[in-house]
């Protein structure tokens, strides 16, 4: 079985679920830009231009989880675990008016995980 790249906490999972009843379809985006650029955020799916040069890391709620190929170098050997913590970012992500903002845990992938995703 191939690993995932990116998964999400129960509590995350609840306030995408709360977005997506409101705004309706949409997909996460790490940039790796300054500030909160490295962070994720959500986004209605056609507000955000995506190209040739964001990678598709996987799919959680049904949100695709898109990262900037610059950035996925830096990341490509790391899961990635995304979770929720109150605060206000200085985003334009889709939680964010609801004091709260998506980050991201991360760990090292075992030798074989690597092998599999990165051969």
């Amino acid at each position: 079985m191939k690993p995932e790249r990116v998964s999400i906490t129960k509590e995350a999972t609840k306030i995408v679920e709360q977005l997506q009843n409101k705004f309706g379809e949409l997909i996460f985006h790490q940039s790796g830009g300054c500030c909160d650029g490295s962070a994720p955020m959500i986004f209605e799916k056609d507000d955000m231009y995506l190209d040739d040069s964001d990678v598709l890391l996987g799919q959680l709620v049904g949100v695709n989880y898109y990262m900037n190929i610059d950035q996925f170098e830096y990341w490509k050997h790391t899961h990635l675990t995304v979770d929720i913590t109150e605060g206000r970012g200085s985003s334009f992500s889709l939680e964010i008016p609801l004091g709260l903002r998506f980050i991201i845990h991360s760990r090292l992938f075992t030798d074989e995980e690597n092998e599999i995703l990165n051969g």
